[in-house]
């Protein structure tokens, strides 16, 4: 019961008046912390699984920052994240890394594992444009292209825009995304660069830059465009773990941060397997098929143009 209101989010403090009320009256914090690493065993035994479900054609990955008592003080640590779509059309969360920032380092080695532990067949990663995490794509999945998330992209842009013309840039990008096949897209690109050449030459080249990256999508059958062009369904898990974890605030070390966070996911993981599929086995045979017949042996890497921030 201690485990299972641990992973629910529930604090120690409401724990203790829970098994109060049950007539328990010496349950200390430190007991209940002691109680909830049952749960190790069962995280080390999910992060570490084999990937052995794919090819996962379809990955996102992002990171979250939790706080973390460390030599006396409380510091920043990263949660890595990613997620995957399996040969059979399912989500799984397919790794968990905490490290003390989000460089180049630490997502090569987090993706490392993940190869290592099975992860192949992906076409394509989605992500925001850190660049030490698109580096860390090129470096461990060869063939693979490159998604910016549109969501994060969209802000960037709006950063490189007067705020007076806020509005009508921002409707101009999501009318890009509204087109009816890839065609239509890049025409569309093409006319919204036209029209801001004129009036906002550093916008159209900001956009112009980020071409390749923010339209990889198109290279896809159009029902899969949804669940690729943006790390949203990915902030959606966040969300859920920032629910949970919110009620520590602070973990007391990187353990409990693995335990609790490890948890959540495994949770998510399960209720996945028991949900619909998340694209159609067709739409991922014509996804496989494509990206094979996109790839050449002079490209056999992630496909990455210029980053603007």
């Amino acid at each position: 019961m201690v485990a299972t209101s641990y992973l629910l989010g529930v604090s120690t403090r409401r724990m203790e008046k829970l098994v109060e009320s049950l007539g328990i009256t010496r349950l200390s914090r430190s007991q209940v912390s002691e109680m909830a690493k049952d749960l190790d065993a069962q995280v080390e035994a999910f992060r570490t699984r084999p990937l052995d479900a794919g090819p996962y054609t379809f990955v996102a990955a992002d990171a979250l920052v939790l706080k973390v008592r460390e030599g006396g003080r409380t510091v920043n640590v990263h949660a890595l994240l990613a997620t995957g779509v399996n040969g059979d059309g399912y989500r799984e969360i397919l790794g968990l890394h905490v490290t003390s920032s989000e460089d180049g380092a630490g997502w090569l080695g987090f993706f490392r594992d993940l190869v290592a532990r099975g992860l192949s067949g992906v076409a394509l990663v989605t992500s925001d444009a850190h660049r030490g995490l698109v580096e860390a794509i090129g470096a461990t999945l060869p063939g693979a292209s490159w998604q910016r998330c549109r969501t994060h992209y969209a802000a960037n842009l709006m950063a490189a825009t007067p705020k007076n013309a806020w509005g009508w840039v921002k409707a101009l990008l999501h009318s890009v995304y509204d087109q009816p096949d890839a065609d239509a897209v890049h025409a569309q690109f093409d006319r919204i660069l036209d029209a801001l050449a004129v009036k906002l030459p550093a916008v159209a080249h900001h956009l112009d830059q980020a071409r390749a990256d923010i339209l990889a999508f198109t290279a896809f059958p159009k029902a899969a465009w949804r669940q690729i062009w943006s790390n949203n369904p990915q902030e959606r898990l966040n969300r859920e773990i920032r629910r949970r974890t919110d009620v520590v605030g602070i973990f007391p070390e990187r353990s409990a941060l693995i335990r609790l966070v490890g948890a959540v996911l495994a949770e998510q993981h399960d209720e996945w397997t028991e949900q619909r599929r998340y694209l159609g086995l067709d739409i991922l045979a014509k996804s496989r098929l494509r990206n094979l017949a996109d790839a050449t042996p002079e490209t056999e890497e992630v496909t990455i143009t210029a980053i603007t921030a």
